[in-house]
């Protein structure tokens, strides 16, 4: 699990990503619904591959990404490496 040292340097290399509590998270918005759930599957391919899968909560034009490790309690150098994957897909 990341300090609170290394949770904020990492926040601060993730623009639109917030602590919350143990975990990150952040809300995209897009255009409409369709483009919403494009980038939906993209994430799902990207958590795929890395074997790190985050909550997805979907609401009409807005995404929202929530990621920890369970098995940790909080977040890791996992979640980070996931959030910055997600960003350059966004």
């Amino acid at each position: 699990m990341l300090t609170d040292e290394q949770l904020a340097a990492a926040l601060a290399d993730l623009p639109g990503w917030q602590e919350d509590g143990p975990r990150i998270r952040r809300v995209y918005e897009f255009a409409n619904f369709t483009r919403a759930m494009q980038f939906v599957h993209r994430v799902a391919d990207l958590a795929e591959a890395q074997d790190h899968h985050p909550e997805i909560l979907v609401q009409y034009r807005l995404v929202t990404l929530t990621l920890w490790s369970h098995d940790s309690g909080g977040v890791t150098k996992r979640d980070v490496r996931l959030a910055h994957a997600i960003d350059r897909k966004f």
